[in-house]
């Protein structure tokens, strides 16, 4: 434990008490939970960063709409974008919308509702209304005011539980143990994780699955009048930047996948980028010798309506692949069924 840790240990100790007592208050109802009428799967995390959240919600989405469910997310709308904001085809914003929102929008289309708001249960009464059945809660693991069939929870095996500690003295949200609320936990950035596997069996029977980021495409955000690139090609070098909750996660990925590092920069998670930024990036760039800027594609968003004037800007285009697809999806579908039939007979959940 660093110096800093042990400053604030107390405030954990405190906090874990609170996360405790909150968690028991919902579980013996205490605090009441509602509920909406259509099916709920909740997707989260133990920790503050990224694990993969919302590729997984991408699929999940994409699963039950192509199984003929009326599917709908539901998302607080953490740091939400200027109400100015629009697509990168110029298409505005709806207000309140956050980066993670405007992605899922362009990866889902107009197929998938998406509901923002703080009170996700009035959003999704919103979405009941226009025949939504299916609701995926964004980043829902904590948020226990509004009831869910399903609990996923995504464990990332290259920093799995923080460090140990609970906030602030480390980056668990929760107790480890609270992983006994999960109906199915996924190991993301690996593909075989046994420590971590262990560790959280201490905790749940729920079954385990392994997902890894796989690179879909490396695309074009804007291109200098000067320039003619496409897209990096091997043989160049970008210059990565991003403002994303697991920073070391995308640079460790775009080695994986073979993209050529000339420097990197690091922004606090949803950060809106300003002109002075874009600048400061691209002389940064050219200094370190690099061919392109190349960041997520949620940058892309807090990036709109800025252009590069000196370097083109491609962004990577990712998804979760996992160890046994069919056998999450199966677990899924029998984790729902059994949830919905204890709510039929009135067997507590």
């Amino acid at each position: 434990m660093t110096l800093a840790q042990a400053f604030l240990w107390p405030l954990s100790i405190l906090y874990g008490a609170g996360a405790r007592l909150r968690a028991w208050s919902y579980r013996v109802g205490a605090f009441h939970q509602r509920r909406l009428r259509g099916v709920v799967i909740s997707v989260g995390n133990l920790t503050v960063g990224g694990t993969g959240k919302t590729p997984l919600v991408v699929w999940l989405a994409q699963r039950f709409d192509a199984s003929g469910k009326k599917t709908g997310v539901l998302s607080r709308g953490y740091r939400p974008l200027p109400q100015s904001s629009h697509f990168a085809d110029g298409v505005k914003i709806p207000e309140g919308w956050n980066d993670e929102a405007a992605v899922l929008h362009k990866r889902l289309g107009n197929r998938v509702e998406i509901g923002v708001g703080a009170s996700r249960f009035a959003k999704g009464r919103e979405l009941e209304s226009r025949g939504i059945e299916c609701f995926i809660l964004d980043d829902g693991f904590q948020h226990l005011q509004l009831a869910r069939d399903l609990d996923i929870v995504l464990v990332d095996a290259t920093n799995p539980f923080g460090g140990g500690h609970l906030l602030p003295a480390g980056h668990l949200r929760e107790p480890i143990s609270a992983l006994g609320r999960a109906g199915i936990v996924i190991i993301t950035r690996s593909e075989d994780a046994p420590a971590t596997g262990a560790i959280i069996q201490r905790h749940t029977s729920a079954p385990i699955f392994y997902g890894r980021t796989e690179l879909l495409s490396v695309e074009t955000y804007s291109q200098p009048a000067t320039t003619t690139n496409n897209q990096p090609t091997g043989a160049q070098k970008v210059f990565a930047f991003c403002g994303i909750g697991n920073p070391a996660a995308f640079f460790d990925d775009l080695a994986t996948w073979g993209i050529q590092l000339a420097g990197r920069a690091i922004f606090r998670d949803h950060h809106l980028y300003t002109e002075t930024d874009l600048s400061d990036l691209e002389s940064r760039a050219l200094a370190a010798g690099a061919d392109a800027l190349l960041c997520t594609e949620k940058d892309i968003q807090d990036l709109t309506p800025l252009r590069s004037s000196r370097l083109p800007i491609f962004f990577c285009k990712i998804a979760l692949r996992f160890n046994d697809e069919e056998g999450l999806w199966q677990t899924i579908l029998e984790t729902l069924a059994h949830a919905q039939s204890e709510t039929k007979s009135g067997s507590p959940r």
